[in-house]
């Protein structure tokens, strides 16, 4: 009978059933203590990336340079952990990870570092790396070497299981996946921000406990068993560079197509935590169902579902956005497909239980290599969010047989060679010349064409990888074929699209899928649009924003003052009249410099050429605001999502700081996927305020004038402001006080999600974009 393990009858072996608990047992310690650690981390990543959302604007670039951070804190937690296991002794390393875990205990409670200073303009991703480190990087580089060290230290611990100990990776992906999900669900909607650092801190004390005892176990029994036996399974060799590197590029792919698809599905709904950790969880529960030993692997019905979904979203890549419905479920789809083949051929490459650390030291390089690509180093290159089509197009790389061709004669190679560039050369001509003749039709013919070939060669890896490629550097390309005029502004907040309609008549600004705005540059006879740009899209004469002013002008008379928080194309400028003063806040740089440029939009250059811009968040320049303000209105999106910040109590007491005696604020709260008046009209009974709404009516297509309903609401605990707006068709929001309001320490996006849903089975009609 081997030493350590039970008699598989276990009836003539009295002596074999305390190894066997205490197998189990240790088993069960260093199974608990990963899943604990894995938990903490994933739970860490939400909480302070939340705490730290405010200070620039709510974008979801603060998630992408977050995940980056992390996974580079990962891969220092996994060469710390590699460095221990190769020149320490167990009871040495023992010792210093104590150590290590005690100095990241001096970091708690966790709070945002006063010593990094304000945030520079141009400087948001370098100086948010930055903040993150000096926070959060003690603590979270502590737990992050938990899950190397102590499988290495299982390994050596002679338990039987120690011969193939990936998993425990798998029980530290678990409890990173249930952090994922219990956050949104469970943590975020019951405890305040403040709640959840200090249970934090004392979970960091309980994993602390948790390592200790994981050491006593392997140090108690370590010399008194036998060597680990390593099965034929995963005994090799020292690795290869080409092995080595095979970890970190089958690791880099799926990273990046994380960071790249969190950042699609968020800016268009809000940088929240219930939308950062959907993608995130995925991602991890494939190591959940990878790294473990299967009789079988469904690599076909992968293979067609990856081909199949990566051909529809390159197609609409070309021919236009697809709807949130369609996008977000096919988006995640598709990043847990391509999780589940990259993850599935680094488990098949994993060396022997000695090169352990090794191993995930080059799978955490390549993570965070793919995060760095698509967070950082991707919006520095690219105009246009060319990095999600592209890491979908490296993903079907991935798939066994794809890079590896069959060996054939030098002349079949040249024959190939020279069809597969016949045919570039041909394709490129053709969509060259049907985007000159027939722009509106080119994108919809190239996606089909494309789109029929890539799915006909779903079954050849190779085939279907190279035609993707040739897709995808398709999609790059058509701005370029295209007749229509297209310019993209890429910056830390998003990219800003400058186009002309179909028609030729308006200049539009788009981010995501909302328009910002829209200037008339020809008549409907194709003259020149000259004189005063008149506004349009949510600002047009009679809609619920411009009738904020006149609510406020008809109350009190002219006003002295008036601020806006959101620049966008400066559409609203134009409802200015002389002798106000107009400041607008914004924190894009990039929109300032677009507003500012009367080649591209006349709206503020004709209309308000005095009016003042602030750079920065507008709670953190507000608070320095000097002058009170007539009118305050808050119309800060990116694409579709409204920064949460800016809808809490404390902003709305800011607000009402800001404004005169006889101010009015206004709030732009147009939403396809929250109905956010519930919440405010609660934060507003907090702050003493009332709170009244107006929905637009349009009764005619968009493209006509490009005027856009919008949903506004003003807060006011003045009578005669609440009289003329009642009078213009204001209703008032009856606050439900038994909701828990909404502050800067407490937000539940989930429950506005289930306002609009209520709404909507009710035949109600939410205003949207």
């Amino acid at each position: 009978m081997t030493a350590g393990r039970a008699d598989p009858i276990g009836v003539d072996a009295p002596g074999a059933a305390a190894p066997v608990g205490r197998d189990l047992a240790q088993t069960l310690v260093f199974a608990g203590t990963l899943l604990l650690a894995a938990f903490l981390l994933f739970a860490l990543q939400p909480i302070f990336t939340k705490r730290v959302l405010p200070v620039l604007g709510g974008t979801p670039a603060v998630w992408s340079v977050a995940t980056v951070v992390f996974q580079g804190l990962l891969l220092a937690g996994y060469a710390y952990a590699h460095a221990m296991t190769r020149w320490l002794s167990l009871r040495a390393s023992v010792v210093v990870h104590g150590l290590v875990l005690l100095a990241g205990s001096t970091f708690l409670p966790i709070a945002v570092a006063t010593e990094a200073g304000a945030v520079q303009g141009g400087d948001e991703a370098l100086w948010l790396v930055g903040l993150f480190l000096a926070s959060v990087g003690a603590p979270f580089f502590a737990l992050s070497a938990s899950a190397p060290l102590l499988q290495a230290w299982y390994a050596r611990s002679g338990n039987p299981r120690a011969q193939d100990p990936y998993f425990l990776y798998r029980a530290s992906n678990l409890g990173s996946f249930a952090a994922l999900i219990a956050y949104p669900l469970a943590i975020e909607p019951v405890f305040g921000l403040a709640e959840q650092t200090r249970l934090w801190s004392a979970g960091y004390a309980l994993a602390a406990g948790a390592v200790a005892a994981c050491a006593l176990t392997v140090l108690g029994g370590a010399h008194s068993r036998g060597p680990v036996a390593v099965t034929p399974e995963v005994a090799c060799a020292a690795p290869s560079l080409a092995r080595r590197l095979a970890w970190v590029g089958l690791s880099a792919v799926p990273s990046g197509l994380l960071v790249a698809v969190t950042a699609h599905i968020t800016t268009d709904v809000a940088a929240i935590p219930l939308m950062w950790v959907l993608p995130l969880a995925l991602y991890l529960l494939t190591f959940v169902i990878t790294f473990r030993p299967l009789a079988t692997w469904p690599e076909r019905p992968l293979a067609a579902v990856q081909v199949a979904g990566t051909a529809v979203v390159l197609g609409a890549a070309i021919i236009g956005r697809l709807p949130f419905a369609a996008d977000l479920p096919l988006s995640l789809g598709l990043c847990f497909v391509a999780g589940l083949v990259a993850h599935r051929a680094v488990y098949r490459l994993r060396p022997a239980p000695s090169r352990l650390t090794e191993f995930y030291l080059c799978t955490s390089l390549g993570g965070m290599l793919g995060g760095l690509f698509a967070a950082l180093i991707a919006p520095r290159l690219f105009s246009a969010v060319a990095e999600y089509p592209i890491l979908l197009v490296a993903a079907l790389a991935c798939r066994p047989g794809a890079l590896v061709a069959p060996r054939f004669a030098a002349g079949a190679a040249l024959r190939r060679l020279s069809v597969s560039l016949a045919g570039v050369l041909a394709g490129a001509t053709g969509l060259a010349l049907l985007a000159r003749f027939a722009s509106e039709a080119a994108p919809s013919v190239a996606a089909a064409i494309m789109m029929t070939i890539l799915l006909l060669s779903w079954r050849a890896p190779r085939a279907a990888f190279g035609r993707a490629a040739l897709f995808c550097a398709l999609v790059l390309a058509m701005p370029l074929l295209s007749a229509q005029d297209v310019e993209n502004r890429r910056s830390f907040f998003g990219v800003h699209r400058i186009e002309t309609d179909p028609q030729g008549r308006f200049r539009l600004l788009a981010h995501g899928t909302t328009l910002h705005g829209a200037m008339r540059i020809r008549e409907d006879d194709g003259r020149p649009a000259l004189g005063r740009p008149e506004p349009t899209t949510y600002y047009a004469t009679g809609h619920a924003i411009a009738d904020v002013l006149e609510v406020a002008r008809n109350a009190y008379g002219p006003l002295p003052r008036v601020s806006v928080v959101g620049l966008g194309a400066s559409s609203l400028a134009c409802q200015a009249r002389p002798g106000e003063a107009w400041t607008f806040y914004e924190i894009d740089p990039e929109v300032v410099r677009i507003a500012s440029d009367p080649t591209r939009f006349r709206f503020l250059s004709a209309c308000a050429p005095t009016a003042r811009i602030v750079q920065g968040d507008a709670r953190l320049t507000l608070a320095r605001a000097t002058e009170p303000t007539r009118v305050l209105i808050v119309d800060a999106f990116s694409s579709d999502a409204i920064p949460m910040h800016l809808l809490t109590g404390e902003a709305l007491a800011l607000y009402r700081d800001r404004l005169d005696a006889q101010g009015v604020l206004a709030l732009h709260v147009s939403n396809q996927h929250f109905d956010l008046r519930p919440a405010l009209a609660r934060a507003a009974a907090e702050q003493g305020l009332t709170l009244l709404q107006r929905i637009d009516a349009i009764d005619e297509p968009i493209e006509r004038r490009y005027r856009m309903r919008a949903m506004v609401v003003i807060a006011t605990r003045d009578p005669v402001i609440t009289r003329e707006a009642e009078r213009l068709g204001w209703t008032r929001v009856a606050p439900d006080l038994t909701r828990r309001p909404w502050t800067d320490d407490y937000a539940n996006v989930l429950e506005a999600f289930l306002d609009l849903m209520r709404l909507r089975l009710g035949g109600g009609l939410a205003a949207g974009h």
